[in-house]
C-alpha cells in the first residue's frame, strides 16, 4: 500500500509568506520527483483568481507541474483519475464549510479520499489544513469563531490554525475544550504538520486535550518536557516527533 501524507499548514507558505518558500520546498520534496505534478484547489476562497494567480507564481513550470482545479466553473474534469494523476493537491485558505459542502455536492471528498490511499500528498494552508480532521474551530459562520464538527475525518480529532494569528481563535477553543471538544492540534503561523497514516497519535483519548505548536518554544520550556516535538527547519535533518508526525517551522530553530 503506497505510504500516505498528509501537511496542514497553520500558516504560511505562499498564501501568507510569499518570500519565504521552506514550508512550500518541504511539501515538494516529499514527493521525491524532480518536476512533481501539483494541483491547486481554491474552492475555499470561490475560486479567487486573484488567489490561483498567486499559486501560479509560487510554482511556476520551472519548479513542479502545476495545475489547478475550479469547482465553481463548467467543464469539471472526471476527479477520480484527475486528482489521482497528481503528485500533491494543495488546498488554499478561505471558506472552509463552505468549501466542504460544495466538495461533498460533487463528491470531491471521496475523490480525494482515494487519491490520498494511493499515495497522492495532501497539504493545505488554513480551511486547507482544518478540513482533513475531524472537527476544529472556524470563522466560517459569521464575524465569530465557532466550532466545524464535520470535517473530512482523514485524520482523527481535531485542528486549528492561526492560533497565534487571530485573538479570537484561542479562547473559542479553550471554552469548546471544556465542553468536550475533540483533542485538539492549535497550530501557530510559520508551522506545518506532517501526518504518514491517520493520526492522530495515542495520546489523544486519554492525555491533554490540547497540544500549541509553534516556532518559537523558548517560553515554554515546561510544554516542551511535556510534548517533545521536533522542531526542522532550513539546516536540521527531519525526524519523526513523540506524536507520530513531524513539525516544520519556517525561519531558525529555537
Amino acid at each position: 500500500m503506497p505510504e500516505r501524507h498528509i501537511v496542514a499548514l497553520g500558516g504560511g507558505g505562499f498564501s501568507m509568506e510569499p518570500d519565504d518558500p521552506l514550508l512550500d520546498d518541504f511539501i515538494l520534496r516529499l514527493t521525491r520527483k524532480r518536476q512533481p505534478r501539483v494541483c491547486f484547489v481554491p474552492t475555499a476562497s470561490g475560486d479567487s483568481d486573484n488567489y490561483v494567480a498567486r499559486f501560479y507564481r509560487a510554482f511556476p513550470a520551472s519548479r513542479c507541474e502545476p495545475s489547478h482545479l475550479p469547482l465553481f466553473h463548467a467543464g469539471l474534469p472526471e476527479l477520480n483519475s484527475f486528482l489521482a494523476a497528481q503528485d500533491v493537491v494543495y488546498v488554499g485558505g478561505g471558506n472552509t464549510a463552505n468549501m466542504l459542502a460544495v466538495w461533498r455536492v460533487h463528491g470531491m471528498d471521496k475523490a480525494l479520499r482515494r487519491a490520498w490511499r494511493k499515495g497522492v500528498i495532501l497539504c493545505g494552508i488554513s480551511a486547507g489544513a482544518l478540513c482533513w480532521f475531524e472537527a476544529g474551530v472556524t470563522d466560517s459562520f459569521g464575524s465569530t469563531f465557532s466550532a466545524l464538527d464535520n470535517g473530512l475525518g482523514f485524520l482523527r480529532g481535531g485542528f486549528t490554525p492561526h492560533y497565534d494569528g487571530e485573538p479570537e481563535r484561542r479562547p473559542t477553543l479553550h471554552r469548546l475544550l471544556a465542553r468536550g471538544f475533540p483533542a485538539t492540534l492549535a497550530a501557530e503561523d510559520g508551522v506545518a504538520l506532517h501526518f504518514r497514516g491517520t493520526g492522530l497519535p495515542k495520546w489523544c483519548p486519554r492525555g491533554p486535550r490540547l497540544a500549541r505548536i509553534g516556532p518559537n518554544f523558548a517560553a515554554a520550556k515546561s510544554w516542551k518536557r511535556r510534548f517533545p516535538l521536533v522542531i526542522l527547519a532550513r539546516r536540521v535533518r527531519p525526524k519523526v516527533s513523540a506524536f507520530g508526525f513531524r513539525v516544520v517551522v519556517r525561519g531558525k530553530t529555537n
